[in-house]
């Protein structure tokens, strides 16, 4: 009986892990009950404890969370918009943040990139007649997904921020048909607002534009147009051969930069103001946009959040035309299949799993005629200004099962830095477990995210372009300041009734989000400039400059990759 019990509150845990539906609590309340009548009568106790296993695994299967779209407004009952007229057809939002913001989400800015159109440049989407009501968010970009139980622990472990409740009992869609985007404007007749344009995160390889910690909710309550977008991931967006469209990803994002040129105006933007933003991925993809020919003049500013292409060789999401193709011919092969057109009968959920091999962005020739590297030294480059920066203990999430002690540091440094292994250790001596950890964790953040972002300053400042850049630092009960830890401030996002935040928490958020503000409006966020390389500016215990604190690490750096 005893056993029985615990694995009743098992069953229990995980249905609602799993998110499953209503009935699975019936069903499984029923099947305790009947079970524990059984077991007072039956002689066959260890058949009867089986046969209870095998019908929760039933239940668990049969009552699997439904996919629900994401509702657009975060009111309960909001209400409509008045229609607006784009270049395609007519869209109707919903109210949200009690009447103050309008949101109108899932319009689509391209053709399905699906059958003959998978791995090819996005298409113009057809004309509508019709009032498209715009209250649910699209699809998020084709990606291999997790079990419910698995992003349930996510925030458990990660966020710390799980909350019990059967009223998110559905998981949201995930399809190939993701080319939507999304509009949050102050609500009524607005004109000539500044625009942000957010690309999300990812390892382009996940991720999606309605997460709540980049919501653009606040933003719009403060007098600015907010868009985002998916754009097609992993082998659906990087996938590259001598057949296919490289960057189809990068292409994507461009098209939606397109879209609001002709159309933001509509929903009181000014074309003629527009930043780009995007964290991890999505700043790699920005620095990109940056240095493209096929993006000059659709944006004015940008905001780049823990990642750059900027450095000699970029230590992820990014590859040579040369790799690229050759990991697309190692693709094929691997699926029995002799030209794209084959790739492209294959059905999605075969192949989503090469998200692995395929997220990188690539100098194609046309995207992106160099590295951005090579780009910004020649003086190329299509922003005016520059807000950048990183936290803290970006590795974090990365090294959470590799972390160093004193029988692995040595190797682990040599193994990454070679011949100049002994200069790092010199930098960084470790005589204890808690100094090697501490000491891996610290290079390896500033390898894979800091140096990235130094390289990028010293690049805009030999060009004259205003750059202002700053290190998060703030600790709090969530993420504190691991990698993405500063979006929910910048974007102005800690909800009300969050305890894993106190009150220096929220007025950080305050100045974060109106510095962003600041920054997307006029170009300056309200600090100076890092014109000498050698200062940040950190948001934190502290607030104000300091001196930037992985020099003599950089040094390294330069020389391993041969700055010039």
């Amino acid at each position: 009986m005893v056993l029985i019990c615990i694995l009743s509150l098992l069953f229990a845990v995980v249905l609602e892990l799993n998110q499953n539906t209503v009935i699975g609590w019936a069903l499984l309340a029923v099947l305790v009950a009947s079970t524990i009548v059984l077991y007072r009568k039956t002689a066959h106790k260890v058949l009867l404890v089986l046969g209870f296993v095998a019908c929760f695994v039933v239940i668990l299967f049969l009552t699997w969370p439904p996919t629900r779209a994401v509702k657009a407004s975060e009111d309960k009952n909001p209400a409509l918009t008045e229609v607006v007229m784009t270049d395609k057809g007519p869209v109707q939002g919903v109210t949200t943040a009690g009447g103050e913001v309008e949101v109108f989400a899932g319009i689509p800015y391209a053709k399905p990139p699906v059958g003959e159109l998978r791995f090819k440049a996005p298409q113009d989407t057809e004309p509508w007649t019709e009032v498209r009501v715009c209250d649910e968010f699209a699809p998020m970009s084709m990606q291999r997904v997790n079990l419910p139980i698995y992003q349930s622990l996510t925030r458990i472990v990660g966020f710390h921020d799980y909350k019990i409740s059967l009223s998110d009992n559905w998981v949201p869609p995930v399809s190939e048909d993701s080319l939507y985007l999304n509009v949050w404007k102050p609500a009524g007749n607005q004109k000539n607002l500044p625009v942000l344009v957010y690309i999300h995160g990812g390892s382009l390889q996940t991720g999606q534009p309605w997460f709540s910690d980049y919501n653009g909710t606040s933003f719009a309550k403060e007098g600015i147009v907010v868009v985002n977008m998916a754009y097609r991931l992993g082998v659906f967006g990087f996938y590259t051969d001598e057949e296919t469209t490289a960057n189809c990803g990068l292409l994507d994002q461009i098209k939606a930069l397109q879209w609001v040129q002709k159309n933001i105006a509509q929903f009181g933007g000014d074309p003629d103001n527009v930043t780009i933003a995007g964290e991890s991925a999505g700043a790699v993809c920005v620095d990109a946009l940056c240095v493209s020919p096929q993006a000059k003049g659709l944006f004015k500013r940008a905001i780049l959040e823990s990642s750059t292409l900027a450095c000699v060789e970029p230590p992820h999401s990014f590859r040579s035309y040369e790799e690229a193709l050759q990991s697309g011919k190692d693709l094929k092969q691997r699926y029995g299949c002799s030209t794209a057109d084959d790739l492209r009968k294959l059905p999605a959920k075969k192949i989503v799993n090469e998200m692995d091999t395929q997220h990188h962005v690539t100098v194609d020739g046309y995207v992106l005629p160099k590295t951005p590297y090579e780009l910004r030294s020649e003086g190329i480059h299509n922003e005016e200004a520059l807000l950048h920066g990183f936290n803290d203990k970006e590795s974090g999430p990365f090294i959470i099962f590799a972390h160093a002690n004193m029988k692995n540091y040595e190797s682990k440094i040599r193994g990454y830095f070679g011949v100049f292994a002994d200069d790092v250790l010199e930098i960084y001596p470790a005589t204890t477990n808690e100094e090697a950890d501490k000491n891996w964790a610290e290079i390896y953040g500033a390898v894979f995210f800091n140096y990235p972002h130094y390289c990028l300053n010293r690049l805009a400042v030999r060009e004259g372009i205003p750059v202002y850049e700053y290190l998060f630092t703030k600790s709090n009960g969530m993420l504190s300041s691991w990698h993405s830890g500063e979006l929910i401030y910048a974007f102005g996002r800690i909800p009300e009734d969050s305890k894993l935040f106190n009150q220096e928490d929220r007025t950080l958020s305050k100045l974060m989000n109106s510095y962003w503000k600041n920054f997307i409006v006029s170009g300056n966020p309200g600090f100076d400039e890092n014109t000498d390389n050698t200062r940040l500016y950190e948001f934190g215990e502290h607030i104000g400059f300091i001196d930037e604190p992985y020099l003599k690490l950089y040094s390294v750096l330069d020389r391993m990759q041969g700055w010039k």
